[in-house]
């Protein structure tokens, strides 16, 4: 049980956990460029699109027709590849990148994706978006007969699946692998010749085929492929596996492999709530206008009067727009987010923690004072920032304040790529009621989208209780697939693991 507001809520996190723990995390982005004299420049601009699926680290690997080059930084990816320096070590026509974001799993250099082998064929280096959730298991089971792992990244198994494969092609190797694991991933990799993207049997994690001068992209979303002007191609289905070659006269061959007894998509419903960027199009739906469409369906469940709509930012604001709109209430911007918070902080006096929150958002008293707030926020994890929110809101001179909440409640934990606190930490879980949540955060009241008005804002009907159209475990706890991970692991420890991952 979280204390209550007489105690601080935070008694005993770090500074870090106080600006950043009551998100969620989604764990990476991917880009690939096969056969452009441009690729590892080409390959930092689209991962300085993707930077928002993951700050923690970033890296490149290139080709140049003789041998493998590598680049792997902590950090942000604007930090170190706009360096001409960084880029002229870089060279040669073929690359895939990755940016990545741990936050309870290991944060080391030996994490950082792509990871490279040297294999019989040649080398092989792959980076991938998303979780195994068996990843676990076949790591014990590979190291069992004698294999030597070096990172905590389950991306690493899906090397020595491939060095370990009868297959004689490294496509076909590549293909062995990922039919082995489960759970919900985007994957790309590069080899001397070929650049190949796969994506889970049931689409949870997005992937997209782009074109630039006639050379095939794949990326996580689109807005990596218009920060270098390149067209939109199509999807990568959900079990689908696409081989690009270059061949010996220069010339580009696309295999694409579909499945055999194809499953119906179920992309992350979270991926339209919160971690795609508003400017994508994901699975041909545009995110903005899928966030605004919470936002009305939210205002026709939870009408209220008030005086004022405040987007909590920036996740909040498409669906504030949409409530406003909906509603008829005043959109106004109450928060001002300030933009320019590094992420690596010196732990400050306990006199500047108890700024808290103002770090990260300040008030705009003038829109505010005397009036009946509304805030608009994307999801609640914890609690924690909604409470620091609504304190700050009301030091402005709010009358009342009322949360509404674009996404439906976060009761179970996510095994496919996302950090989640473990269930006993979401808010969801402590409290017996709404009202009682709305009292531990100080709102005058609270409300949720619900499951169905998410679904219709997303894709346009009601949940199919029999088979989602969606994956959305972590609001209904129909998990799409089995976690063999589960099986003798506290869950604790195994979400630790599984951070680490990408």
């Amino acid at each position: 049980m979280i204390e209550p507001l007489s105690h601080s809520p935070f008694s005993g996190s770090t500074f870090k956990e106080e600006i950043d723990g009551d998100t969620l995390h989604e764990e990476c982005g991917v880009f690939g460029i096969l056969g452009h004299d441009d690729a590892s420049a080409l390959t930092a601009l689209g991962l300085h699109a993707l930077q928002h699926r993951g700050q923690e680290a970033a890296g490149i690997v290139s080709f140049d027709g003789k041998r493998f080059h590598q680049e792997r930084h902590m950090g942000l990816v604007g930090d170190h590849y706009t360096d001409p320096a960084t880029l002229a070590r870089l060279p040669g026509s073929i690359a895939i990148g990755h940016t990545r974001y741990s936050t309870t799993g290991e944060v080391a250099m030996r994490n950082v994706q792509p990871l490279f082998a040297e294999l019989e064929e040649g080398g092989i280096s792959i980076a991938h978006n998303g979780n195994f959730t068996n990843g676990l298991t076949l790591r014990r089971q590979i190291i069992a007969t004698g294999a030597i792992c070096q990172s905590t990244s389950d991306t690493e198994v899906v090397l020595h699946l491939i060095a370990r494969s009868r297959h004689s092609s490294t496509a076909d190797r590549f293909i062995d692998a990922i039919r082995q694991m489960e759970g919900g991933y985007s994957m790309l990799a590069m080899t001397r010749t070929k650049l190949i993207a796969a994506r889970d049997p049931i689409g949870i994690r997005p992937l997209v085929m782009g074109e630039l001068d006639g050379k095939p992209i794949f990326c996580s979303e689109t807005c990596a492929l218009d920060i270098i002007g390149a067209k939109f191609v199509r999807d990568v289905e959900n079990g689908e596996v696409i081989i690009c070659e270059i061949q010996p006269d220069g010339s580009i061959t696309i295999d694409a492999r579909k499945p055999s007894k194809p499953q119906p998509e179920r992309l992350c419903l979270f991926e339209y709530v919160y971690f795609a960027r508003p400017d994508s199009v994901v699975g041909g739906r545009n995110v903005y206008t899928t966030r605004k469409n919470m936002g009305m369906n939210l205002a026709k469940e939870a009408p209220l009067e008030a005086d004022v709509v405040v987007p909590v930012p920036d996740g909040g604001t498409p669906a504030a727009l949409g409530f406003a709109q909906a509603s008829g209430i005043p959109f106004e911007y109450g928060i001002i987010r300030n933009h320019y918070v590094g992420r690596t902080f010196i732990e400050p006096t306990q006199q500047i923690r108890a700024f808290g929150v103002k770090l990260k958002h300040s008030a705009n008293r003038a829109m505010i004072e005397g009036k009946r707030v509304v805030l608009v926020d994307d999801s609640i994890v914890r609690g924690t920032t909604s409470v620091k929110i609504v304190q700050m809101i009301r030091e402005a001179g709010a009358k009342e304040v009322h949360i509404r909440v674009a996404s439906p409640m976060i009761f179970h934990p996510d095994f496919y790529g996302i950090d989640t606190p473990d269930a006993d930490k979401l808010l969801a879980n402590q409290y017996a009621d709404v009202d009682a949540m709305a009292k531990f955060i100080g709102a005058d009241s609270l409300a949720f989208l619900s499951i169905d008005g998410l679904y219709r804002a997303v894709g346009g009907e009601n949940r199919n209780h029999a088979r989602p159209q969606f994956t959305d475990h972590y609001f209904t706890g129909d998990y799409p697939t089995r976690l063999l991970d589960q099986n003798g692991e506290a869950m604790g420890s195994k979400i630790s693991m599984l951070a680490s991952n990408g």
